[in-house]
């Protein structure tokens, strides 16, 4: 039978239980998608190499032909060569990681060697590094990860593997706490911007700020859910952590998504998705998780930009706050048709001087489409609530100088948790609806006119637009008199039947 998502997923989680309480939970993540991807590699080129050799093709030329292969995995890095190691195992996986990227060039650059098995500061003596990749070795030894063994689906919205990697990366996020959070998105949030982007086959999409690729990822999955081909796609996005952007290509890879283009580096500082001439790269739909209120982002660097991104909207974002730098990227990379989808906090929305003055810019050059409050606890480690914002460059008629407020913070709309809250799907559809109907909707939805976001200093708010309190009926004074003589009234014969049961007992009311 072919391995199932609830079998792999747990088959991940306890080589996770061989690292915890070894290294860092943030480190160990690393370890783990490299050796999976080493065996997932290694399978694959078997099965190939048996489907040559099973239409005709000579053993020697299946082993050593790359044509034959859609990863060609050296002799030294193939899991027979690396399981039949007797020591140095570190050195071992190092050096299949870097022959593997060579012979793979430039589709895996980055991906595997970034991995150091020899790293003492991460695995401790080498008497200790020995025992856990041996470890690790023989868990993994056993699992099949084949395309046979996986049912994977090519073609369409998933897989078994890019599944239960999905799954790893939510529980590592869980378990190392607000540095997980710096790489991961979590997924309901991912799936809300995406239906309200709405992505279609044939765009180009991007996530300047890409993680683990999962934004990517999911609206690759989304056009594949209405009918559209995912492989007609443009899927790029930046990452500044070369560890983190080795887990995004490989998330892209166990996906499927083969031709997903994802770029080292700081976005702000050295945008690498540039045509032939030199120019930033426009999008239909852009869509981030960009680092919350990150100090260094590079303002010095902003005034003299080549790209203009930064001196668009009246200011240059300050210095301690990279929140607009981010959304002014994203705004610059987005073409003349397109959408954005960002998730930022809520003081972006509020906040005086430069961003104040941003934001004015932004709301005056009509861009604002929704403001859309969330629930707090939904990121790990971060507990503040925050907001999805989106922005469209061609509303349609009936949204144009409008914003539509949001405020999905209150009952209803989120699942309280003890750690976390949660999006469930019916949240998710609730918002999502609310976004497209674009209505009015008492204590949740508004559609405020540019006049009146100009009447509010252009403070975007949410709780300016939007009153959750619930209404307090007022009492008229004539209803206030009659209620009022009721309880006399009532105060009254409550006295007399007292008085009388008094009187039968003996005790005569004086006077």
């Amino acid at each position: 039978m072919p391995l199932t998502t609830q079998e792999l997923e747990a088959k991940l989680w306890k080589a996770a239980d061989i690292l915890r309480g070894q290294i860092d939970a943030a480190d160990y993540k690393n370890y783990i998608f490299s050796i999976l991807f080493l065996k997932r590699l290694s399978d694959r080129f078997d099965e190939e190499v048996e489907q040559a050799v099973a239409s005709g093709v000579s053993r020697r030329v299946a082993l050593t032909d790359r044509d034959e292969h859609e990863f060609f995995v050296p002799e030294d890095a193939r899991w027979s060569s690396i399981i039949g190691a007797s020591m140095n195992l570190g050195e071992t996986l190092n050096v299949a990681c870097h022959a593997v990227e060579e012979a793979n060039t430039p589709r895996l650059d980055g991906v595997l060697a970034a991995t150091n098995w020899n790293d003492e500061s991460k695995l401790g003596s080498p008497a200790n590094r020995e025992r856990i990749i041996r470890s690790l070795l023989n868990h993994f030894g056993d699992l099949d990860l084949s395309d046979s063994n996986l049912r994977v689906d090519a073609a369409g919205g998933g897989n078994v593997l890019g599944d239960a990697y999905e799954y790893l990366i939510d529980k590592f996020a869980d378990d190392a706490g607000k540095k997980g959070g710096e790489f991961y998105t979590p997924r309901p949030v991912v799936r809300l911007i995406i239906k309200l982007l709405k992505p279609e086959e044939g765009m180009r999409i991007c996530d300047p700020t890409a993680g683990s690729g999962g934004m990517l990822i999911y609206a690759a999955q989304y056009v594949h859910q209405h009918g559209g081909n995912r492989r007609n796609l443009a899927l790029h996005g930046q990452e500044r952590n070369l560890g983190t952007l080795a887990i995004g290509k490989l998330n892209l890879l166990l996906h499927g998504l083969r031709s997903g283009r994802l770029e080292p580096g700081d976005v702000i500082a050295e945008p690498h998705l540039k045509d032939r001439s030199g120019r930033l790269l426009s999008y239909d739909r852009v869509i981030a998780n960009p680092p919350f209120s990150l100090k260094n982002w590079g303002h010095d660097f902003a005034p003299n930009d080549p790209h203009h991104r930064f001196d668009r909207y009246g200011a240059i974002p300050p210095r301690t706050r990279g929140d607009l730098a981010f959304l002014l990227h994203m705004l610059a990379v987005t073409n003349t048709r397109g959408m954005v989808g960002v998730v930022m906090p809520h003081g972006v929305l509020f906040r005086g001087g430069a961003e104040g003055k941003i934001r004015r810019g932004i709301v005056e050059a009509d861009l604002f489409d929704a403001v859309i409050g969330l629930a707090p606890n939904l990121f790990s480690g971060a507990s503040i609530p925050v907001a999805i914002c989106v922005l469209n460059k061609a509303k349609p008629a009936e949204r144009r100088g409008r914003v539509l407020f949001i405020d999905a913070n209150q009952d209803g709309y989120f699942r309280s948790g003890k750690a976390r809250n949660f999006l469930d799907p019916e949240h998710i559809a609730k918002i999502a609806d609310a976004y497209h109907t674009f209505e009015e909707v008492d204590r949740f939805a508004h559609i405020a006119e540019l006049e009146e976001i100009e009447d509010n200093d252009f403070n975007l708010n949410i709780s300016r637009y939007v009153d959750t309190t619930e209404p307090i009926d007022v009492m008229s004074v004539e209803e206030a008199l009659r209620r009022l003589r009721e309880a006399e009234q009532a105060r009254d014969e409550a006295a007399a039947r007292m008085d009388a049961l008094l009187m039968e007992l003996g005790y005569a009311k004086e006077g």
